[in-house]
């Protein structure tokens, strides 16, 4: 429900016209997936000290596709990093994630925390 009147606000505020509309949610929905993937692909590697750069990654393939993307990255990283924190996880490592989440949403590269020895299928 949050998901869905914030979306809906966003597109009154920015004044989205009907094309963009479109776009907009195009972008999100892709981006959603690309957070998915890269979730996806962090449990499936099961490599430690890896979760950063699947963080980064995520964020930056979302934010690739457009604003809409970017959006749902940041929508997505912040509503995860929050039930962390609500389910007892340490603030100093919600803070290194959320630091990998806009190092990835800027479109800086995401192999800056990528560990050693990580398939390169990931």
């Amino acid at each position: 429900m949050k998901l869905s009147i914030g979306l809906i606000f966003c597109l009154l505020v920015l004044g989205v016209d009907g094309q963009s509309w479109l776009s907009f949610l195009r972008e999100a929905g892709q981006g959603t997936g690309d957070m998915w993937r890269a979730y996806s692909d962090m449990r499936e590697a099961n490599y430690k000290n890896a979760d950063k750069y699947f963080h980064a990654r995520g964020n930056y393939d979302a934010a690739r596709r457009g604003p809409g993307g970017a959006w749902a990255a940041r929508v997505i990283s912040d509503a995860r990093e929050r039930i962390q924190e609500f389910m007892g996880h340490g603030a100093e490592d919600s803070r290194a994630d959320q630091f990998a989440n806009e190092w990835g949403r800027s479109g800086k590269d995401p192999n800056h925390f990528r560990p050693a020895g990580l398939p390169s299928k990931y």
